[in-house]
């Protein structure tokens, strides 16, 4: 079982975000990243190089970007939290070209 992190950068962004879309975050990350967070699904996928993570988690509209520590330490750093509409991730209010 991974130990999941939150950065306090990623903690800014839940506070900016709604009570309901925080706790579909929170399941989300305990239910999608605690097991195999390396293995890609319909939700989970490897990102291309970008300024926030190399993976991405999708919940509905929301965007959940963290990292894996692969020194073997099983923990999962969660990096950033964003909303996606279209084309555009807005995180913490600021559009972010991925």
């Amino acid at each position: 079982m991974y130990e999941i992190e939150i950065s306090p950068v990623a903690m800014a962004h839940l506070r900016a975000l709604s009570g309901r879309e925080r706790r579909v975050i929170i399941d989300g990350i305990q239910k999608q990243l605690s097991h195999q967070p390396f293995e890609e699904t319909r939700n989970r996928k490897r990102m291309r190089p970008n300024p926030l993570a190399p993976w991405e988690l999708r919940l509905g509209t929301l965007r959940v970007y963290y990292d894996i520590d692969e020194s073997g330490a099983e923990k999962v750093l969660v990096r950033a939290v964003g909303v996606k509409v279209r084309h555009q991730v807005t995180v913490a209010g600021e559009v972010i070209k991925l």
